[in-house]
């Protein structure tokens, strides 16, 4: 299971992996878009300040994702290297995804006709081509690190064990929701940046087995729908036949 490791007391608060994460994904990078502290359909990853300290804010790529227990259709998916990604082509717009997330990640295209979730993918094609994610690779400071989780976990607590007075006495998303392959350090306390750090551990159990009967649900609402739709249409057809046999009698 790979892993990303984001040391805030490490980030200039530069914002290259801001930068790096909209070229990766094709997506438009300007001052008024660096300047935006907040994750957005068209902004993937974002660096918040506050004070001299940073934060970035990012999908956090759970381990047993909310996101994905809800989805009705399975557009969202938990790959064995660590990403969760997403399938616009399976997705019916629901937006459970967005209701359940605990960490607010996925976002909607509300301004286009047709409209996709949007997040971080954790650079899943890079991954799984054995690369780094972008804001890796544009990071100057080491600040964000990508390999495998448990030797970036193992690492983690090196540092905090090494200098206790510098970091947080926790590694965030070592077991936030079950676990997350995103992991933070943090100088500063992780609610300074309004990060929630309370969380139900058993929320994705209890999504997966109240949701795991809506495909049932739904494929039946298609079967009701389909047969509305043939009763309506045959009805139609049948008063255009009788309009035109009339139409010959008279």
């Amino acid at each position: 299971m790979k892993a990303l490791l984001y040391d805030a007391t490490l980030c200039i608060g530069c914002k290259q992996c801001e930068q790096a994460c909209a070229s990766e994904n094709h997506l438009a990078y300007d001052d008024k878009v660096a300047a935006q502290e907040t994750t957005s359909a068209y902004k993937y990853t974002a660096v918040v300040q506050r004070g001299e300290a940073y934060m970035r804010r990012i999908c956090m790529h759970c381990e047993d994702p909310t996101c994905a227990s809800v989805c009705p259709v399975g557009a969202l998916t938990k790959t064995a290297l660590g990403p969760v990604t997403y399938d616009g082509d399976k997705c019916m717009g629901c937006r459970y995804c967005m209701a359940a997330c605990p960490f607010g990640v996925p976002k909607y295209e509300w301004d286009k006709l047709d409209p996709r979730v949007r997040k971080c993918s954790l650079c899943e094609k890079r991954v799984s081509a054995g690369g780094v994610t972008a804001c890796t690779e544009a990071c100057p400071t080491a600040a964000t690190k990508f390999g495998d989780r448990d030797a970036l976990l193992a690492e983690a607590h090196e540092r905090i064990k090494a200098e206790p007075g510098k970091y947080q006495p926790v590694v965030f998303g070592e077991h936030e929701v079950g676990g997350t392959s995103v992991l933070m350090l943090s100088g500063a306390p992780f609610a300074t940046f309004d990060m929630r750090t309370s969380f139900n551990e058993e929320l994705p159990i209890l999504t997966y087995r109240v949701l795991s009967r809506i495909p049932d649900f739904v494929g039946l609402g298609t079967v009701l729908l389909a047969g509305t739709w043939w009763i309506t249409k045959r009805r139609e057809e049948v008063a255009a036949a009788e309009e035109k046999e009339k139409t010959h009698e008279d």
